[in-house]
This record gives structure tokens, C-alpha cells and sequence, in this order.
């Protein structure tokens, strides 16, 4: 894939000689000290990252911690004390301002926390704005403000002045305003956050909805984990100005880089975030090939368990692919009725794809007396989840996370 953004060792210090500053980073210093010391901001420090073409990345952190200063610093808003930033292979640290301008009008737009609209224009003149600013004509303008406007389910409203509206309909003005522009990458800083649960949801829906359709790159600053968790592809926890993990949320639950960042996740329902791969064991049960001859397996199958002192077997074909699960019950009464695995009763546990969300699996592993199996894109087994499994993991997240 692609990568949209390149981050590499950006650096931004607030206040006269920031070169200082940076010596003192590199004598181990942290921003506190150097704070204390010379009055000096370090608002990032050291960032490095890569935002792939068509993901939504989302920048985490404390208050302070930099998120809101990084994102302004991918457009120049804020100027870089050192670093680079390629958008689409350009760097935008090293643009004329000229440059930047015209990347700014056709290739980037960015929503804020503020609406930001124009109280004496009407709704379309405001979702035309940044076209209008980019010199497209009038009718060009509104045309494309127009379609955007039914995007955002806001068609009927193009006359109407930004006072007369919600504020969730308000923040869909200013998400309309930057799609006008057919941006490569938006830019988004707490973007939700001023509006109500209800229509912040709202608002999360209408961006996944889109991100479906339109699969734009987008870097979305936010404090909120359940925000974060429902529209990010992946994450980047920041910490006074570094950026300290940069995973997909699952990832990050599971493998918190530090004391830090598994104490940002405290308290989060980790069941809400999990899937069927997360508690999948793939050391949990043997594994068998079935064979040309039904009959034949039956006693191979008997050897296996019995050699592993399981009750169960995992049965897969030839090309890898997962069939099922079986019981040494069930085989052996197959056996003894002579006939072949194909006809076991209960037929195999079949599998469940990787990415099965925690509460359908719950479902799944209750409903059988097997061993539930788990499988990848291709089909291939991933490990199987058990009654016993998955009440052990669901209780070590309760404490770990309680």
C-alpha cells in the first residue's frame, strides 16, 4: 500500500532560538526541563511515521501532548523548527509559499473542533468556499458544493444560513466544505467534539460512510478511545511531543509499548474491541489431514487425540483449508457404526472467520459442545477457541483492564 504522509523526524520547538532546544534534546533533556531552563516549547518532538493512501490514522494523546500541534505541521500551519513532510512524495517543508498554497486549495483540506462557517453565507455558499477560493466558477462551484450537500444529507438546506441549523449540522457544513475540494488528504482535528454523544455518533457514521465510498487518506486528531477505536485503521499514541506506539487498535490493546500507553487504555471494554482472532489458541488442539478414504481417517484420527490426550481434533484438507472440529465421542461412535468422517454426528464444529466480532463468537462457542475453529481470508486455521479459552480470556481482560 501506498503511503500517503511521510513523517520523518519532525521537530517543533515554540519560542526565540529553538536550535537550543534541540541541543538540549539531544542531550537527553526532556521538554519539562528544557521548559524550566529557557522558557522554550517543545511541542513535537522526533516524529516518524508513515499515514498509508486511504486509511484514517488517528493521532492520540493527553492535553499537551502534541496531537493538535503535529496535524497543523502536515500543512504548514505551523512551521517546522526541523524534519520533513512528503504528502504524496512532496515536501511540504520545503515548499515556496506559493506551493503550499495551491496544495493546500486542491489536494488537502482540513475540518476543526470550531465550525468555522460564515454566518452571512448561505449553507452553499459555505460548502463552496474553498472552491471559490481555488477561483473554480460560480457554477462549477456550485454544482460540486451541491453534491456534496446530498452526501452529507444536507441538500435541502443549501439556502439556509449556518445559524438556522444544529450544530451536528453545522460540523456537516464544514465536512462538506472540504470534500468540495476533492482533497487527497483531509485533516481533521477533534472534528466531533464540540457536538453532543447522539450526533457525534452521527457524525462517525456519515465519515465511515463515506470512507467506504471514497476511501480518501485521512489524519483525524482525537481524545475520545471510543472514537478513536470505531473510525481508526490505526492509532498513534503521543506523549509530551513524541509519538511513543503507532498500531491498529487490537494491536495496541494487546501489545501496549509501554507502562504509559497501557494506562491511557485502563478502563476501556476491551470485549468491545476484540475479535474471534485475538482469542483464537492455535496450540489448543492437534491437527489432521483428511484423506482420500472417509472410513480411513476415522482410526487416524483416534491416534492423533489419543497421542495428544485431547477430546478433540482440528481436521483441515489438503490445499490447508479448515474443515472443522471433531470429538473422540463422535469418531468413535462414527467407527463403530462403520462409517467415515464425513458421517460424524454431530458434523464438524465449522469455522468462524478471524475478524468475528466478540459477542457473535460468545454465541457460536456456547451454541456447540467443540471446540470453535478460526480462520483466516484464505481459510487457513488460525487456532480454535473453547468454553473454557474463552472465559479465561474474557476474565484476565477484566482484571487487567478492570
Amino acid at each position: 500500500m501506498t503511503d500517503m504522509v511521510e513523517v520523518s523526524h519532525l521537530f517543533k520547538v515554540f519560542g526565540p532560538d529553538p536550535q537550543r532546544a534541540l541541543s538540549m534534546l539531544e542531550q537527553g533533556l526532556d521538554k519539562d526541563e528544557i521548559f524550566r531552563r529557557t522558557g522554550l516549547v517543545v511541542g513535537v518532538r522526533d516524529a516518524s511515521f508513515a499515514v498509508r493512501e486511504g486509511e484514517v490514522f488517528v493521532l492520540m494523546g493527553l492535553s499537551g501532548s502534541g496531537k493538535s500541534t503535529l496535524i497543523r505541521l502536515l500543512n504548514r500551519l505551523v512551521e517546522p523548527t526541523a524534519g520533513r513532510v512528503l504528502v504524496g512524495g512532496r515536501d511540504v517543508a520545503a515548499m515556496s509559499q506559493n506551493d503550499l498554497v495551491q496544495l493546500r486549495r486542491r489536494d488537502m483540506a482540513m475540518v476543526f473542533q470550531s465550525f468555522a462557517l460564515l454566518p452571512h453565507l448561505s449553507v452553499l455558499q459555505n460548502a463552496a468556499f474553498g472552491l471559490e477560493v481555488a477561483g473554480i466558477d460560480r457554477k462549477e462551484r456550485e454544482r460540486r458544493a451541491h453534491a456534496v450537500l446530498e452526501q452529507v444529507g444536507l441538500g435541502s438546506f443549501a439556502r439556509k444560513r449556518p445559524a438556522e441549523l444544529s450544530g451536528g449540522m453545522q460540523q456537516r457544513v464544514g465536512l462538506a466544505r472540504a470534500l468540495a475540494v476533492n482533497p487527497s488528504l483531509m485533516l481533521m482535528d477533534e472534528a466531533f467534539s464540540a457536538l453532543d454523544p447522539l450526533k457525534r455518533t452521527e457524525m462517525q457514521d456519515l465519515l465511515l460512510q463515506l470512507q467506504r465510498e471514497q476511501r480518501r487518506t485521512i489524519v483525524f486528531v482525537s481524545h475520545d478511545l471510543d472514537e478513536a477505536f470505531r473510525i481508526g485503521d490505526r492509532i498513534a499514541i503521543m506523549r509530551g511531543g513524541e509519538i511513543v506506539q503507532v498500531g491498529a487498535p487490537d494491536e495496541i490493546l494487546r501489545k501496549p509499548a509501554d507502562a504509559y500507553v497501557e494506562a491511557f487504555f485502563r478502563g476501556v471494554d476491551v470485549q468491545r474491541y476484540l475479535q474471534a482472532r485475538d482469542v483464537a489458541r492455535a496450540d489448543l488442539l492437534p491437527t489432521m489431514v483428511e484423506g482420500d478414504d472417509s472410513q480411513a481417517d476415522l482410526p487416524r484420527a483416534i491416534a492423533q487425540m489419543e497421542q495428544s490426550h485431547a477430546q478433540h481434533l482440528i481436521v483441515t484438507r489438503a490445499d490447508g483449508r479448515v474443515r472443522g472440529v471433531v470429538s473422540m465421542d463422535a469418531v468413535r461412535q462414527a467407527q463403530a457404526d462403520g462409517g467415515g468422517l464425513d458421517s460424524v454426528q454431530p458434523p464438524l464444529a465449522e469455522p468462524v472467520p478471524a475478524d468475528l466480532d466478540l459477542q457473535s463468537l460468545i454465541a457460536r462457542v456456547i451454541a456447540g459442545s467443540a471446540p470453535v475453529p478460526v480462520a483466516d481470508a484464505q481459510g487457513r486455521c488460525l487456532g480454535v477457541v473453547s468454553q473454557r479459552e474463552l472465559l479465561s480470556r474474557l476474565a484476565r481482560s477484566e482484571v487487567s483492564h478492570g
